[in-house]
């Protein structure tokens, strides 16, 4: 039986060679919101190793939304040309391109994670060094001893709905195949999203359809811009710190399923300071998967599952349990990006895995593997095991107050 993992799969009318996604990761390496070489170099070599559909990081749709000096943007056209440089290679390799747009609102303006992640209120503005406001939907602060954010005015919540419009307008340009809303980790959608963060009384606050009301706003705006053809995701904190619960999420996304939305990517945490992982709720193998199967059964939406998905046996029990459609790895893909080539050797259709990458390296690694040598890459270890994979397959009840 073919593993689902190297099954295509096809959305609107983009078909993807796997189900294999490299999830959306900031990099911090852009110079003035564009993206350069790195990002060419970072990317590239996913499509060389088999990923099926590759994310550009959370590129944002203006420049006070950014969360360091060096996010990528996509707030003017002059961004356009390099993305669709980097769309050309990716695409040239066989892989689906894809980009994610967002705004970190109240949790922008910081210095680099590897420089302490601290909130630099000092920072010139991105674009070219004008000031740098911080803006949310409320004047709450992300966190105690973090500046304050001045509430957006209605017209500038309209300003922004626009915005994402725009920048889903310039992604077409560059020729990318999906587009996803980062709509997660405590940024400006999930802000409007929250209670704790939102505490407007106009139209865009109060009741959960009014907090709703940003989040579909973006996605109509968004909708309308990106071709009918061409799929739309939107990540989610499927729960979070702050009271945000996983039955708020499936009502959020059958709402999104109906304004044009394909596939519900589900994360979770980033409303608080404080990690949304405890010692009751720890990490693990697939600690999020359930997120995507609850929303995936809920909403009636294709999901993505993301979040410590390591081994090929894990994410193929996770797709053939219909758990999710698609499996996203950050982090593992970082430290092996001819992951794809490695799970389809484990899965036991090592074929499947060089036919996807370039005949300069498919031809030497499937000639080595039909050798009589006897030894295994580098990178073999089997997988999970099964006792462990039941385990990470197990339904998991998050603690009270998130659910």
């Amino acid at each position: 039986m073919r593993p689902m993992l190297f099954t295509p799969l096809t959305l609107r009318g983009l078909s993807l060679r796997n189900r294999i996604v490299l999830s959306p990761m900031l990099t911090y390496a852009a110079e003035r919101g564009q993206a350069n070489d790195f990002h060419l170099m970072h990317l590239g070599r996913y499509a060389v190793g088999g990923t099926g559909l590759v994310f550009v990081e959370s590129t944002k749709v203006d420049p006070r939304g950014c969360t360091t000096a060096r996010d990528l943007g996509l707030w003017k056209d002059e961004f356009v040309a390099p993305l669709a440089r980097i769309v050309a290679f990716l695409k040239a390799h066989g892989a689906a391109t894809a980009i994610q747009l967002g705004h970190s609102g109240r949790k922008a303006r910081n210095s680099l994670p590897w420089e302490g992640r601290a909130p630099r209120p000092d920072l010139p503005g991105v674009d070219h060094g004008e000031e740098w406001e911080l803006v949310a939907p409320s004047a709450v602060p992300h966190a105690p001893g973090h500046p304050v954010p001045r509430a957006l005015t209605r017209a500038e919540v309209h300003d922004l709905i626009e915005a994402w419009g725009k920048a889903a307008e310039r992604a077409d340009r560059a020729g990318f195949d999906a587009v996803e809303i980062h709509g997660a980790h405590g940024y400006l959608i999930h802000q409007f999203l929250s209670e704790h963060a939102n505490r407007r009384n106009d139209e865009y606050g109060g009741s959960p359809g009014n907090r709703m009301r940003f989040a579909l706003e973006v996605a109509e705006r968004v909708r309308a811009a990106w071709p009918a053809e061409k799929p739309l995701f939107f990540r989610v904190s499927a729960v979070d710190e702050e009271g945000w619960r996983i039955g708020d999420s499936i009502a959020l996304a059958r709402a999104l399923k109906a304004r044009g939305v394909d596939v519900m990517d589900c994360s979770s945490g980033g409303m608080a300071a404080r990690s949304i992982t405890e010692p009751s709720r720890p990490l693990r193998y697939g600690y999020q998967v359930e997120y995507a199967a609850a929303i995936r059964d809920g909403a009636g939406i294709a999901t993505m599952a993301v979040g410590l998905i390591i081994h090929a046996d894990q994410a193929e029990a996770i797709l053939r349990a219909g758990r999710a459609d698609l499996v996203a790895l950050g982090r593992e893909l970082l430290h092996n990006p001819n992951w794809p080539v490695d799970a389809a050797e484990k899965l036991g259709v090592g074929g499947t895995g060089y036919t996807q990458i370039p005949p300069s390296y498919g031809y030497w690694l499937e000639k080595r593997a039909a050798s009589d040598y006897g030894g295994r890459p580098s990178t073999w270890q089997a997988g999970i095991g099964a006792d462990a994979a039941a385990a990470a397959s197990a339904r998991f009840a998050p603690p009270e107050g998130l659910r």
